[in-house]
């Protein structure tokens, strides 16, 4: 429509989550704006959260971004029988919160039909976000809906097949599946359809995960032998640690591979300090330490919430490591160097610490089978990026066969024995 022919007396600036428009709509259709949680500031925070604890019953979890609220706000405006159609990025069905999120969505509305997206056929090319259509009515919950899969780039399918009231066949750019609601929720909407049964083992049974060190600050804590060497740090002070997936070349990590890095320059010190006071610590490391609070190191968010605030988080060396940030590349790596991960890393840890059982755990999980899962539990992001958080890789699957082959024992009340 040209400037001129807007009808302004229609058009309301504000902020629709927090001072909404005070019309009900027989449709919405958006593309909400894609506010990632760290980048709100503490009372927008507050109010988001006291928001959904009015309308859902119970706060979501503070990682949820504004486009979230969004859905929700949107979808509270609509009248009787209105229809929402948004486009999302996958964490509003993958994040922490989704489960009681969309438990809530399906209790009080009707899901009509969600569409994602192969990789190669993404809306966004480029951009490092997986988007997913969402369209919702508002009537009674129904137990099954339409899930397609488009997969092929700019493709007429789409627009017809949504005009067409979503029919199950007769497209060739398009994977469509008449889906059980409850069992999307479970297994997350941006994922195909997954049969339960046939998910005896998960890694959990074997093994906890926990994420890598966060520093805060990787460029002043995790430094180059030259770097230590210069500002003369104790070596008690210090431990050899691992911070990019990429640094890792294969899918085991020796302490010559450490060295290989320090010889190339890349930082394999961390400073590992505990909450002894500033005058407790060696005069070197108390130099660095008035450096970096100089720097306002000390002031920055995750570093100011630390007592005091150069204390690091505590690891001990998990055997297994889980490079979780990539494309095509995530893996499980042996950890003989005994290095310790920072976020670019998960940590596994078997339960048992017999070297053979970690060996036979480390040799199923980084099977192509056992891979293949991962989508099962992962957060997709743009070109076929996965990301997994640490209670979610514990819910992987592991393939029965290969665990059966590993002879990774038997079942005792959810504990498994390694054999003798």
């Amino acid at each position: 429509m040209p400037p001129a022919a807007v009808p302004l007396p229609l058009v309301e600036i504000r902020d629709f989550v927090l001072n909404p428009p005070a019309i009900k709509l027989d449709a919405i259709v958006a593309n909400p704006p894609y506010i990632r949680h760290h980048r709100l500031s503490k009372s927008v925070k507050l109010s988001l959260k006291q928001y959904s604890e009015k309308v859902l019953g119970k706060p979501l979890d503070g990682r949820a971004g504004y486009h979230v609220y969004f859905l929700i706000r949107a979808l509270t405006l609509l009248n009787p029988g209105g229809r929402l159609c948004f486009i999302v990025p996958a964490d509003t069905c993958e994040g922490v919160f989704a489960r009681y999120l969309w438990e809530w969505i399906t209790k009080n509305y009707c899901l009509d039909a969600v569409v994602t997206f192969n990789p190669q056929a993404t809306p966004f090319p480029g951009v490092d976000t997986n988007p997913i259509v969402l369209m919702i009515r508002k009537d009674p919950p129904q137990d099954v809906f339409y899930w397609a899969e488009c997969l092929e780039a700019e493709t007429n399918d789409l627009a017809h097949w949504c005009i067409q009231g979503f029919p199950t066949s007769g497209y060739s750019d398009l994977r469509i599946v008449h889906r059980n609601v409850a069992e999307a929720i479970k297994t997350g909407l941006t994922r195909g359809p997954s049969p339960q049964a046939e998910h005896r083992f998960r890694l959990g049974d074997f093994a906890s995960v926990m994420r890598g060190i966060a520093t805060g600050a990787n460029d002043f804590f995790l430094m180059t032998r030259p770097q230590v060497e210069k500002l003369g740090i104790p070596a008690e002070y210090l431990v050899r640690a691992i911070a990019r997936t990429r640094d890792v070349e294969g899918n085991i990590l020796t302490r010559e591979d450490l060295d290989r890095l320090d010889r190339q320059g890349r930082p394999t010190y961390l400073l590992y300090l505990d909450d002894t006071p500033l005058e407790g610590l060696p005069k070197t490391v108390q130099e660095y330490l008035k450096q970096g609070q100089a720097e306002g190191l000390d002031l920055r968010p995750l570093i100011s919430t630390r007592r005091p605030w150069y204390k690091m988080e505590k690891r001990k060396p998990p055997p297994i490591l889980f490079a979780y940030l990539g494309r095509r590349n995530s893996r499980f790596i042996m950890n003989i160097a005994g290095a310790i991960p920072l976020t670019g890393f998960l940590g596994v840890y078997p339960h048992h610490q017999d070297p053979e059982y970690i060996e036979r755990l480390w040799r199923v999980l980084r099977a192509d089978e056992t891979l293949a899962n991962l989508p099962l539990v992962a957060k997709s992001y743009g070109e076929g990026a996965l990301k997994v958080e640490p209670r979610a890789l514990e819910q992987l699957p592991l393939p029965e066969r290969l665990v059966r082959e590993a002879g990774l024992g038997v079942s005792k009340q959810a504990t498994f024995v390694f054999p003798a």
